[in-house]
């Protein structure tokens, strides 16, 4: 890979590589199982330059912030180079928000100039916050029919200079990106993130899962998600590696993708991991008996012979068919954005799929630790990535304080919110609002949100996430831990009653044997960690584009039901 130590800015480091690998893929986009392109890294400079010479031509200066809102694909990241060859700052948003949410963020961004598809452009120009967005001059859209009505914008594929582009140097310290993080719940935040920011994490990330020419990364999170752009685009690009974009997600898709194209890594979110793994079991669920014996006796032995830790040449051998279902090259499946099960982690790692499993925010710069696999640990998120400190705060009689990092890879602020930067970064250390300890190893272990800290009537401090832990593999769709009172009706989380809230599957009906389950687990927690009833609710959780829960919009969903009616007994 590129020595990114070498480097002052993301713009810088990408135009080496283009010239570093020339014949070499770095990108393949596939639609529906049919493979609609595939460029190499010359090919790929080729595309974006005429592109940067028009943003020149269009009075994109060094500075400038330019949104992309897109599906993944090639046009993303030709266009985010582009950006970043004339020194603007690239605005990613998630093209999976309302409107009126994309307009309100594009304002509060100051973007001059947007890209994004026609598709999601037709939506935009009539929604109402089109007028609120002044600062925007500029709209290219992509793939516009022919004859189609642009309403103002220009066609991206028309938006070609004749003459070469000049490139604009940035210093470390220069903002790259302003990238919205809204948490779980909260309002959407600009972090200001440096180029700095983004050459250091690369730098962590890789000393400890590194790329090579060679490497097959499919990227499945949308591009705008902290996590993908850095090892779905800025990473594999820097050591010579082939992004595989699928435009189409349906399942069927992404299993062909796998072989066909051999995958070497993969991100995914928590939710995605766990809709996998109930794939995985019901296929092993449904072999005959004799066969699944075989299996399970392959799986043990798999499992006792990488306990200390993975041995992919052995795993591939045992358990072969597994292997081969997604390519026979995976290295590992990264996750991140939530907590992850343990069980989860375990599931694949005995089937010789090592998951390696972190936990960052937006703020730092997606990664602050992640599990290195010596040895493989289900129950934590792992030790603090090369340069990244990490110290517990004002930690209780347990050792359980709050997570602050103090590194490279934090962010210079939040935009226009200096109140709230000085509050969130304190003598250079970013307070992560999460609450966590370090084992004996040097792991981190994490216990939940300090805002998500119920205080219960002994007076002892629960956090939601950590009682969720008792109930993870529950046979439900989805399920969550609130204090009764912070939803009905005075929204205190002082003297408090927990309930568990559950959303079934579709047609899933509410059993005897669901609710014994469940007073079974409740009964093996500690007294004041026992939950006092449940509640079902009909709807899908509402989600944030890393499939967290907005746990503050659900809790005013549940607000509307009357309380003495909603709450079972367990």
């Amino acid at each position: 890979m590129l020595d990114l130590r070498n480097y002052s800015s993301i713009g810088e480091a990408l135009r080496d590589a283009l010239e570093t690998w020339p014949t070499d893929v770095c990108l393949i986009e596939s639609d529906r199982g049919e493979e609609k392109l595939r460029l190499t890294y010359h090919e790929f400079r080729e595309a974006a330059l005429p592109l940067a010479k028009a943003m020149q031509d269009f009075g994109i200066a060094p500075g400038d912030r330019v949104s992309i809102i897109m599906t993944n694909q090639s046009k993303w990241l030709i266009s985010a180079y582009a950006i970043f060859f004339c020194g603007a700052t690239l605005v990613p948003l998630d093209y999976k928000l309302k409107p009126e949410e994309q307009w309100q963020l594009l304002k509060h961004s100051g973007a001059k100039m947007l890209i994004t598809e026609y598709g999601i452009w037709r939506q935009l120009g009539v929604s109402p916050g089109r007028a609120n967005a002044a600062n925007l001059i500029t709209v290219l859209a992509t793939e516009a029919p022919e004859n189609a009505d642009l309403a103002g914008a220009l066609r991206w594929e028309e938006a070609r200079g004749a003459q070469p582009p000049v490139f604009v140097p940035r210093t470390r310290r220069d903002v790259a990106c302003i990238v919205y993080s809204s948490g779980n719940g909260g309002v959407p935040k600009g972090c200001m993130m440096t180029h700095e920011n983004y050459l250091e994490q690369c730098m962590s990330l890789t000393a400890v899962y590194p790329f090579w020419p060679g490497v097959r990364y499919l990227s499945i999170l949308p591009t705008n998600h902290a996590i993908d752009f850095m090892v779905g685009f800025f990473g594999p690009f820097t050591c010579g590696a082939a992004v595989v974009h699928l435009r189409t997600l349906r399942p069927e898709y992404v299993r062909e993708a796998f072989p066909k194209y051999e995958i070497t890594y993969v991100s995914l979110v928590p939710l995605v991991l766990k809709n996998l793994q109930k794939g995985l079991q019901a296929r092993f669920d449904e072999l005959p008996a004799s066969r699944r014996r075989a299996f399970e006796a392959l799986r043990n032995i798999n499992r006792t012979l990488t306990r200390d830790h993975p041995r992919l040449w052995l795993s591939r051998k045992l358990l072969g068919q597994v292997h081969a279902a997604f390519g026979g090259k995976l290295e590992a499946i990264i996750v991140g954005g939530a907590f992850t099960e343990p069980q989860t982690l375990q599931f694949f790692y005995d089937l010789g799929i090592p998951v390696a499993n972190g936990y960052g925010l937006t703020e730092a710069g997606t990664a602050v630790t992640v599990n290195d696999l010596k040895p493989f640990r289900a129950d934590t998120v792992g030790k603090p990535l090369p340069g990244m400190e990490v110290e517990i705060r004002n930690p209780d009689a347990d050792g359980i304080g709050e997570v602050t990092v103090r590194s490279k890879t934090v962010m210079a602020g939040y935009l226009n919110e200096p109140d709230l930067t000085a509050e969130t970064i304190v003598d250079g250390w970013l307070r992560t609002g999460d609450m966590g300890r370090f084992d004996s190893s040097g792991h981190l272990q994490l216990f939940g949100r300090r805002k998500n800290m119920i205080v219960t009537e002994e007076g002892k401090n629960v956090y939601a996430e950590d009682v969720e832990q008792a109930f993870e593999g529950l046979r439900v769709k989805e399920f969550c831990v609130f204090a009764a009172n912070f939803i009905w009706p005075q929204r205190s989380m002082r003297n408090e009653k927990l309930i568990l809230v559950i959303h079934l599957e579709p047609g899933q009906a509410f059993t005897d044997e669901l609710r014994a389950e469940i007073a079974a687990r409740n009964s093996r927690l500690i007294n004041y960690k026992r939950l006092h009833g449940l509640v079902l609710y009909p709807d899908d959780f509402p989600l944030t584009a890393s499939l967290k829960i907005k746990r503050n919009e659900l809790a005013q969903r549940l607000g509307a039901l009357d309380r003495e009616q909603s709450i079972l007994p367990i």
